[in-house]
């Protein structure tokens, strides 16, 4: 019971008995998910669970012509890079709204590219994009967002053409064509949005940082990653793939070694 509580605490209690499980057994802890439900149940601990309603932030430029839609809510990728999902939202504060626009990866929903701003504008997106761009360097990877201005604009449709991204856009105010972006911002409204007020922006960028590289890149799980975080989970993988293509060049080395000692024989 008691390290249930440190992992409920560290959690800024937000993690339910699946979640805390996991923990666990990482720590070394052999326990079934009947028995972590139980004490959890007795000690009173508790997630937060999302329950987040569908807010349209989408203004759409009927003069910008979107991009085709590439996802068609598939959103599964076989290694990183190979699609990104973007949307922005709104971060209430005591001094007015906070603007945050994401870049996620969708095959282990790490954020790879963030910014936020005090208007919407497509510099916002350009600049989460460009982080993106910095960070993994990608090669054609598909850019998926919604039909907002910001998306559609001149300067961002430019920028993707410039670094060989490929836009893909759903339609506007369907919360399914962008379901991985929403379920994000689900997440981070029940986990601090509505938890949290800030008197000051600073303030609110301060706590969105913190929770975006602090905790739900590196530390966050989740049930579509193995109850991995989203580093986790990539840094599992990525080696499970380099050995995977290091086995595969030392078995053709290995043949052409044996085939050359055959030649020589």
């Amino acid at each position: 019971m008691e390290a249930i509580r440190q992992v409920h605490k560290d959690s800024d209690e937000t993690y339910g008995m699946p979640r805390v499980r996991a923990e666990l057994r990482d720590a070394g802890h052999s326990v079934s998910r009947k028995r972590v439900a139980r004490l959890t149940r007795e000690g009173r601990i508790r997630g937060v669970s999302r329950r987040r309603g569908y807010v349209v932030t989408t203004e759409r430029n009927l003069r910008q012509r979107p991009a085709p839609d590439l996802v068609n809510r598939l959103f599964r990728a076989d290694a990183r890079d190979q699609l990104w999902v973007a949307d922005m939202t709104y971060v209430p504060t005591w001094s007015g709204f906070l603007y945050l626009a994401v870049v996620l990866d969708a095959y282990s929903r790490k954020v790879v590219g963030w910014s936020m701003g005090e208007q919407m504008t497509a510099d916002l997106v350009i600049a989460a994009l460009n982080m993106a761009l910095h960070t993994r360097r990608p090669e054609s990877v598909i850019h998926h967002s919604d039909q907002g201005s910001q998306y559609t604009s001149v300067a961002f449709g430019s920028r993707c053409r410039e670094m060989g991204v490929r836009p893909s856009m759903g339609t506007v105010g369907d919360a399914y064509d962008n379901a991985m972006a929403e379920s994000f911002f689900a997440t981070l409204e029940c986990e601090l949005l509505d938890r949290r007020s800030w008197k000051t922006k600073a303030e609110a960028r301060t706590a969105l940082f913190t929770w975006i590289e602090g905790w739900y890149n590196p530390r966050r799980r989740h049930s579509a990653l193995e109850y991995l975080s989203p580093m986790a989970f990539e840094e599992k993988h990525g080696t499970d793939n380099n050995r995977a293509r290091e086995h595969g060049l030392n078995h053709c080395v290995g043949r052409f070694v044996a085939s050359a000692d055959r030649r020589r024989g």
